[in-house]
C-alpha cells in the first residue's frame, strides 16, 4: 500500500560526491592518525567513553505538550519502546546511543536506517557505519544516503536516516574532530610510541659502543645483534654489560626526565581534554581536584560538555522520527537531574526551600529522589 501524501524521488539522477569521511592520514609526527588508533590513547578513549556511556544513560522521554502549557510522559507513544527500551533486535536503547554517540564524536556523523511498519510507524532504528555512508547531494536541493553493503550499494532518501551530526561547514555533514585535530592527536601518538620504544629498549636510550680498532662490516652487524639480545627489553634491565677488545658504551641522548617526557605526556592528556571539551579531573587528571570542587566540576561537565549533545541527539530525533504535525504536540527531552543533583545536604536544602516557596510539592521531591508515592502527601504538607 502507497500513502497518498508520501513523496516520490528518483534515487539515481543525480551523480554522488563523497563525504567528509575520515579514513585517517600521516601527521607531522609522523603517526598515522585516524579514529581506530586515536582510541589507543588512553585519553581519547576515555574521553569519548565518558560523554557517549553518559549520554547513553541518560533517560530519555517523550513529552506530549498540554493545551494549558503544562506537559506530561507520553509513555503509551511508540517512539517511547524504541527510545527507552529496543530500537532494534540485536541492540538496547543504552547500546545504540552509546555506538552512535561515538561515532559522532570520533567521525563526526553517525547513522541509522528508520525502518516502518505497514502504517509509517518507526519500527526499528538500524545503525549504519559511517565509513559505509555517503551523503548525495540532489540537484532539487534534498539530499540521500548512498550506503555501501557487502560491495553493494544501496541508496536511502533523507527520511529513512537518522543523521546525528558535529559541528557541520555545509549544514550537511559533520567535521570529523580526529580530522580537523589530526597534528594534536598525531602528536600524543607520537609520544606515546616513543615511550613504548624506550621500555622496549630497557627504558634506556640509545648510545654508541665505541673502540679504537677497526671493524668490519660484518663485525659491526654481529654486535650490534649481539648487544640487542643480551641487554635490550624489558626483560633485561638490571643485566651487567661485559664489554672486551676495548669496547666502552657512551650514551647519545637525554634522558626522559631530561627531555621532560614526562610533562609532554601531561600536556598531551590536556590537549586531548580540550578536544572533546571534558575537564581533565574526569579524564583522571586529579591535580586540581578536590571535594570541594567536585559538584561544580559535574556541574561543568553537564553544562558544558553534555549539554549540547544531548541537545543535537533532541533535535535529530525530532526531526527524523515526528512529522510536522507530530511535531506540534510531542517532543523529546533528556532528564539529567541525576547528575545536578549534588549531596545529600544540598539536595535536602534544595527541596526544602522549592517546598517551603511553593514552587515545588513534597511527592515531586520524591520522585526526584526515585522514592515510593505516599498518598495524600500533598495535602497533608497544606
Amino acid at each position: 500500500m502507497k500513502w497518498p501524501w508520501a513523496k516520490t524521488e528518483k534515487r539515481d539522477a543525480d551523480p554522488s560526491w563523497a563525504a567528509l569521511v575520515n579514513h585517517g592520514a600521516v601527521s607531522a609526527s609522523g603517526q598515522f592518525v585516524d579514529a581506530r588508533s586515536v582510541e589507543s590513547v588512553s585519553t581519547a578513549f576515555s574521553a569519548v567513553n565518558l560523554i557517549a556511556g553518559t549520554v547513553a544513560s541518560l533517560p530519555l522521554h517523550v513529552y506530549r505538550r498540554l493545551d494549558n502549557g503544562d506537559r506530561e510522559r507520553a509513555s503509551e507513544h511508540p517512539l517511547a519502546s524504541i527510545l527507552g527500551a529496543r530500537p532494534n533486535s540485536v541492540q538496547t536503547a543504552f547500546e545504540l546511543r552509546e555506538m552512535m554517540t561515538a561515532q559522532c564524536l570520533l567521525h563526526g556523523n553517525a547513522f541509522a536506517e528508520i525502518r516502518t511498519d505497514a502504517a509509517g510507524t518507526v519500527a526499528e532504528l538500524r545503525p549504519i557505519h559511517p565509513r559505509d555512508v555517503t551523503v548525495v547531494r540532489l540537484a532539487n536541493g534534498r539530499h540521500r544516503y548512498d550506503v555501501s553493503t557487502d560491495g553493494r550499494v544501496r541508496s536511502l532518501l533523507a527520511e529513512e536516516v537518522l543523521h546525528l551530526r558535529d559541528r557541520s561547514d555545509d549544514g550537511l555533514v559533520g567535521r570529523s574532530r580526529v580530522q580537523a585535530s589530526r597534528e594534536t592527536l598525531g602528536g600524543a601518538l607520537a609520544l606515546q610510541a616513543h615511550g613504548n620504544r624506550s621500555f622496549a629498549n630497557s627504558a634506556r636510550l640509545s648510545g654508541v659502543l665505541q673502540t679504537s680498532g677497526i671493524l668490519t662490516a660484518e663485525q659491526v652487524k654481529r654486535l650490534g645483534e649481539s648487544w640487542r639480545a643480551q641487554y635490550a627489553g624489558a626483560d633485561n634491565v638490571g643485566k651487567t654489560a661485559i664489554l672486551e677488545g676495548g669496547l666502552s658504551f657512551s650514551p647519545l641522548s637525554m634522558s626522559n626526565e631530561d627531555a621532560q617526557w614526562l610533562q609532554a605526556q601531561q600536556f598531551s592528556v590536556e590537549e586531548v581534554a580540550r578536544l572533546f571539551n571534558v575537564p581533565p579531573v574526569l579524564l583522571g587528571d586529579l591535580r586540581h581536584a578536590n571535594f570541594s570542587n567536585s559538584v561544580e566540576m559535574m556541574r561543568h561537565f553537564v553544562t558544558v560538555t553534555l549539554r549540547p549533545w544531548l541537545t543535537r541527539w533532541e533535535q535529530a530525533l525530532e526531526r527524523s522520527l515526528l512529522g510536522p504535525i507530530a511535531r506540534g504536540r510531542y517532543y523529546v527531552e533528556h532528564s539529567a537531574e541525576g547528575l545536578l543533583r549534588g549531596d545529600a545536604v544540598n539536595r535536602a536544602d534544595f527541596y526544602a526551600k522549592g517546598i517551603s516557596a511553593g514552587w515545588l510539592l513534597p511527592s515531586e521531591a520524591r520522585r526526584l529522589e526515585n522514592l515510593p508515592t505516599i498518598e495524600g502527601l500533598d495535602n497533608a504538607a497544606d
